[in-house]
Parts: structure tokens; sequence; C-alpha cells
């Protein structure tokens, strides 16, 4: 087999050897070739040959479940598939196809696919409507074994390491993987900051994303070694270089483990200037990773994550429930919870109705425009998260702001929700504190108003650059102009965490940048005091800060504020970080 490497954007960072499994859409790579009539018979057993293995799959995974360490909803999961790949219209109608067209069954089963998926595309109702994803997996594996390629993901529990490979994969797909055990994954598409990246980190694995062609360079089966901290994955690595990537794999581990002794020192520099440092969740089972890294609070609670990888929106005591999870289980620590941030690279189908497909989704409807568009929606929500103030320090932060009559629309309907549940004797906390996200350059220009209005402050960095720099963080073409060191970004930053500070109001650094420890300095000295990131950095971060002395870096950094120079602003950072 020929060795060769793959450079992309690495995401998360570490190292993972494992083997390649391929995550596709199988449809897009069919071939269609006729038979003569004596192949026809072959073919059909072919077909049911196939659709045997998956039916027998299907009850292995099933099988496998009982240890109970799996989701309930996997098993639900697997129920639907097995009735979906049992039902004539899918494991028989293929076979009628063959005979008929004298075609392979690859091809027939593809032509199937795609009628049942356009009846499915007629139904009114939503829930019945998502179903056609399901036919359209269930089709795939049987067509990954017809094609040899069965591609199957582990089930949960599985000790083999995997390496998944996919063309691009959406927030949801992640969220998904969530519940299955692999090493890695690389996708073709994708970006440093995207969605999908920022949930990716969350699964604490080695991830490198526009790799533009791994999908149809890698087969399945193929040993792989993706190395996040370079930005590359090796195919097929000789044993000189996979026994060198062992040795760094263990090397990483250890410093890891070094790291853990820092869980419950106090984040304070050199000079005595102590920082909180809290952590960003997608779902309230990531609270384990956030404490065992010594979170000191949860500065973001992605809560438009509990609308994806689902079918149908969830209900309030849904919702209340996820919150109060979090609530309790972080014990008295602060909570923030930002409303639903739809929109953009996080489209939901079980919004159909109340959304629309826009030129430019991440200018459009999206954040808090769309929750005060959809007032009743938002009000679910905001009951749900004060029901759970009850249970913990809970806050609200509100994203995506740009004008005060946005946080005031957004401050009448929290009254109405305070007042509805008076009425009902629900239980919240009346002080509940009220925040609002900084990731446009017009809420730092105009952030007096904000002041007086909000009781703290978050920075998306994220989504700050990206309207600064008018750069779509997902777009991989535009990737390089993506820039965090920017010295208009930089500035932006300053200006928003100096006013907060001027007038007594807490403000934090949500985004990405967060987490970045080539900034955690820049970012104290210019006065900021709390930062938010993904659980795996940390003790990384906290380290920085220990090793930090404010005042003595001060010249340089006032020279970095005032740079215009990006080339001199990144020799300023590196003297700094020295």
């Amino acid at each position: 087999m020929v060795s060769f490497a793959l450079h992309g954007i690495g995401v998360s960072g570490g190292i993972a050897i494992g083997r390649a499994q391929l995550v596709s859409h199988a449809t897009l790579e069919v071939a269609h070739y006729a038979l003569t009539q004596q192949q026809v018979p072959a073919e059909i057993e072919r077909f049911g040959a196939a659709v045997a293995e998956v039916r027998q799959e299907l009850e292995g995974l099933h099988g496998s479940m009982t240890s109970g360490d799996a989701p309930g909803e996997f098993s639900a999961f697997l129920d639907v598939h097995s009735m979906i790949l049992n039902d004539p219209t899918l494991s028989e109608t293929p076979k009628r196809i063959i005979a008929e067209q004298r075609c392979n069954a690859e091809w027939a089963l593809t032509v199937q696919m795609g009628v049942l998926v356009d009846q499915f595309e007629q139904i009114d109702d939503p829930y019945l409507r998502e179903r056609k994803a399901d036919v359209v997996q269930v089709g795939e594996r049987v067509l990954k074994r017809l094609m040899g390629r069965p591609g199957v993901l582990p089930a949960p529990g599985a000790e083999e390491q995997t390496i998944l490979v996919a063309h691009d994969l959406s927030p949801a797909d992640v969220i998904q993987f969530k519940h299955h055990h692999f090493g890695g994954f690389l996708t073709d598409l994708g970006g440093i900051t995207s969605h999908t990246a920022i949930v990716a980190r969350s699964l604490n694995v080695p991830a490198v994303v526009a790799t533009h062609n791994a999908r149809q360079l890698i087969r399945d089966g193929e040993m792989l070694i993706v190395d996040g901290g370079s930005h590359v994955v090796i195919v097929n690595p000789d044993r000189a270089v996979l026994a060198e990537y062992r040795l760094r794999q263990n090397e990483l581990e250890l410093a890891r483990q070094k790291l853990k002794r820092l869980r419950s020192k106090p984040a304070e520099t050199i000079d005595g200037i102590r920082v909180g440092l809290h952590a960003n969740i997608e779902l309230p089972e990531d609270i384990e990773q956030a404490l065992a890294n010594g979170a000191e609070g949860i500065g973001l609670f992605r809560s438009e994550f509990l609308f994806l990888d689902r079918d149908g929106l969830p209900s309030e005591d849904e919702q209340f429930e996820a919150f109060r999870k979090v609530a309790q289980g972080m014990q008295g620590k602060p909570v923030t919870i930002r409303t639903f941030d739809l929109g953009a690279d996080k489209q939901r189908e079980g919004l159909a109705g109340l959304t629309r497909v826009a030129p430019n989704p991440a200018l459009g409807l999206r954040a808090v425009r769309f929750c005060l568009a959809e007032p009743r929606l938002f009000l679910t929500q905001l009951r749900a998260i004060l029901r759970a103030s009850h249970y913990g320090n809970v806050r609200i932060l509100i994203p995506m702001l740009a004008s005060v009559s946005e946080i005031d629309q957004t401050l009448v309907l929290i009254a109405r929700a305070k007042e509805s549940l008076r009425e009902q004797g629900e239980p919240f906390n009346p002080e509940i504190v009220v925040g609002g996200m900084i990731e446009i350059p017009a809420a730092v220009l105009a952030m007096g108003a904000f002041l007086k209005r909000l009781d703290f402050l978050s920075i998306g960095t994220n989504d700050l650059i990206q309207y600064t720099l008018a750069v779509d963080r997902a777009d991989e073409t535009v990737s390089h102009l993506y820039d965090p060191l920017h010295p208009a970004v930089i500035k932006l930053i300053a200006m928003a965490i100096a006013g907060a500070n001027k007038a007594h109001v807490p403000i934090a650094v949500c985004g990405e940048m967060a987490g970045e420890l080539q900034l955690t300095r820049l970012l104290l000295g210019i006065g900021l005091r709390e930062y938010s990131m993904h659980p795996s950095h940390l003790l990384r971060v906290k380290q920085r800060v220990l090793q930090s002395d404010v005042a003595a870096g001060m010249a340089v950094i006032e020279r970095i504020r005032r740079a215009d120079d990006p080339a001199k602003l990144v020799a300023l950072l590196d003297r700094l970080n020295a």
C-alpha cells in the first residue's frame, strides 16, 4: 500500500492512530450498467444477501446495547431503521426494478430510494417528512454492502480505534457521534471556526478538516494518523513513522496527565491578578468534562444544540430538564445559558415553516433576530431557563445583539415569561441576570447603551471576526482571510473590554480566542479577567495564566494595541509570549 500525506486545517489537537471508516453519501457514487437476462437472477440474489447482512448487522448492534451504556435514543434509532429495512418498498421493490430494467442492484436501489424520498417530501407533517433521512441512511447501508464497503459506525462502547472520513459533517452529525467511541475524524470541507469544528473540539478527539479530497483518496480499513496539531493526515504510514507517532502520542498523554495537577489551583498571574476560567458546552453531559478540568462555571451553554440531531422541537419541559441538570450539576457555580442561536450553518429541519432559505444566512434571520420574529418559541425557552434558575446559579445570555431595541424587546419578553410563571405558581429566580453577546462591530461602537441595560457582556470572537472582516467563517475558500490577529479585530476587542471595565460591568470572551494560548497574555493585558472556552483547553490556559506577569508585559501590549501592520503585530505577540 502506498503511503502519502494530506494537509488540511487542524481544528482539534492531538494525535489519533486508527483504521479509516468512510462516512459517505453512497448514492453519489453508484454506477449504472446493463445485465443480460441470464445475469438477472444472480443480481437479485446479491441484493437479497446485502439486505440480509444489514438486517443481521442492525440486530447485532441492538444486542450490543444490553449493557445499558448506550443512550435510549440509539435503541429507538435502530428500531426505526429495522422497520424501514423490512418494508417491502425498500427490500423487495428493487428486485422488481432489477428484473424489469435488467440493471445492477446498486442502481435499482438508488432509483427506489429516490422514489421514496420524493414521497416523503410531499408529506405535510414535519416529523414524518424528516423520516426521509432515515430511508437514505438505511439505503446507504445496503449500498455500501453491495459496493463492498460496509462503512458501519461502531456500536457505542466499541473499543476498536476508528477514524471517520467524510466529505462533510453537519453539527447534528457530530453531535450524534458523541454516542460513539472513535479516535478522530477528517473531512474534505470545513473551517477552523465553523460550528462543526467547534463541536468537534467538544468531542476532544484529533480532527483535520478542509483536506479537499480525503474522501476520494482514502479507502475503508486503511491505517491513518491524524495529527490535529500539525494539520496533517498520514495514510498507510510505514513502521518507522507509525512508531514515531505512537511515541509522540504517549508524550502528549503524559503532558495531559501533568496538567491535571493544576485542576484545583486558582488561576492567578505572577503579579496577583485573579482570572476566572469557565467552560463552553453544547449538551448537559458535557459538564462532566468541564468539572474534570477545573471549570469555575459554564460561561456558554449553546442551547441550540438541543434542537439538533432530533425530530421536532424540544418542548419547554425537555429544555427545562436539560437546563436544570446543568444547573444542579454545577453545584452553585454560574451557568450562562445562551438563548438559541439557530441559523447560518446551524439549520434545523424541525423549524420548517418558521425559517426560509436566505441568500446570506449569516446576515439574515438568525440568533436573537429569529427569536424575536418567533416570540412563542422564544417565550417557551425563556420560561424553561427561568424555571431552571430555581435550581442553580443560572444566567441568560442573548446572542448577536446589534441595537438597543433588540435588548428592550428581549427584556419585555423575559418580564412576560416571569409573569406567566408567577401566575402558574412556578418557582424561579426573579433576580436572574441578563447579559448580551458582543459579536457585531455595531455592538462595540454603541456599547454605552448596552452597558445601561445589561448585567454582563460576553464577546463572541468567532462572529465578531467574521463580521469585522466580511469573511464567512464556514467557507473554506476564504478561510485564509479569517484572522483573529487582524489589527481591527484586536482594537475592537480592546475597546469592548475597556468600556465594560470602566462601567464596572463584567465582560468575558467566550469565542475560540479564549482558548488560544498565543492570545492568553494579550487578552490579560488589555483587561480581560474572565475566559470561557472548550473544557479541554482550560488547564493549558490556566498554566499560561500562572506563568504570566501582566505588569511586565504592558509595554509590549500597548505597542500591539497601536499596531496597524499585521506582520509587526504578530512579531510583537511572539515577543510577549517568549
